[in-house]
């Protein structure tokens, strides 16, 4: 039988409840609409730390105007329930006054230039959204280290770099993307998608693969492959496809990478991302090495 975690919805229940956890202390950020990836960061959490928060907060401030804030899913007696299987030991799932109180004179976070590209570039604000609320929650919980998903590949990179350039004090922790059986990675927005369009936002991973699969034929064979395979998908609208290094600078002549997409199948905005390594350019014959 599982227990179920302590519950806080204020922040004074929240220092109540995490006063005296054995340490270390992980904290998992989420928006709810928990899906098995969330499992798997909790499960990751629980092996590297004495005890475990999970915050479940759709947070408004990442949301640009006509963004789905008000349809985004919010399921909380699963997203508990899943909680307790998984051993979570608090819970903070508080009301937007209790993040963002009356009389704030509106002091954030800003990401700096990595903010304004790739989702950035789409998504104005957003990233200030994203790292003032996670400043916030390491500053209401002093987790000891923070686990975060490789799906959400910049806010990822963009949260390090916030820990490392203010001394946060935090050790954050990327956990492999959690994809379906045909590669199609798990995200709360899945469940908008009808099975037409999900067949079709199927190919976003379809492409990832093949452009990794290039990696040793160099860049723009990376980049042709994955092209191809999205030019098939029919009524897939692409805002992005990119290839970066792995801190989203400039990508390298040869070595780690990263290739990152954002699409939408129908009403329903999807992003993945995936590692690749680029093998050096051939040298023409008769070259010293």
């Amino acid at each position: 039988m599982t227990s179920r975690p302590a519950v806080a919805e204020t922040v004074a229940e929240l220092r109540e409840r995490i006063a005296g956890l054995p340490g270390p202390v992980a904290l998992v950020p989420t928006m709810g609409a928990l899906h098995e990836g969330h499992r798997t960061l909790v499960r990751a959490a629980r092996e590297r730390a004495g005890s475990v928060v999970v915050s479940v907060f759709v947070n408004p401030t990442q949301f640009g105007p006509g963004e789905d804030f008000d349809r985004y899913p919010r399921t909380w007696d699963a997203d508990l329930a899943a909680l307790a299987e998984e051993g979570a030991d608090v819970v903070f799932h508080p009301p937007v006054d209790e993040v963002y109180p009356p009389g704030a004179v509106g002091v954030t976070v800003h990401p700096g230039p990595l903010g304004d590209v790739l989702e950035g570039a789409v998504r104005p604000g957003h990233f200030t959204g994203v790292l003032t609320v996670v400043a916030k929650l390491f500053g209401l919980v002093r987790p000891d280290l923070a686990l975060f998903g490789e799906k959400d590949y910049q806010q990822l990179t963009l949260v390090r770099a916030m820990v490392r350039e203010l001394a946060l004090g935090v050790e954050v922790v990327g956990v492999p993307t959690v994809r379906e059986d045909d590669g199609m990675a798990l995200s709360s927005r899945n469940r908008y998608l009808s099975p037409e369009h999900r067949a079709t936002a199927a190919m976003i991973s379809r492409a990832l693969r093949a452009g990794a699969a290039a990696g040793p034929q160099g860049a723009d064979a990376v980049l042709g492959a994955a092209r191809a395979v999205l030019a098939e998908a029919s009524g897939l609208l692409q805002d992005y496809l990119a290839l970066t290094a792995p801190d989203l600078g400039p990508p390298p002549v040869a070595g780690p990478a990263r290739l990152l997409v954002a699409a939408r199948a129908g009403s329903t905005r999807l992003i993945d991302n995936t590692a690749v390594t680029l093998a050096s350019p051939a040298q023409p014959s008769g070259e010293p090495r």
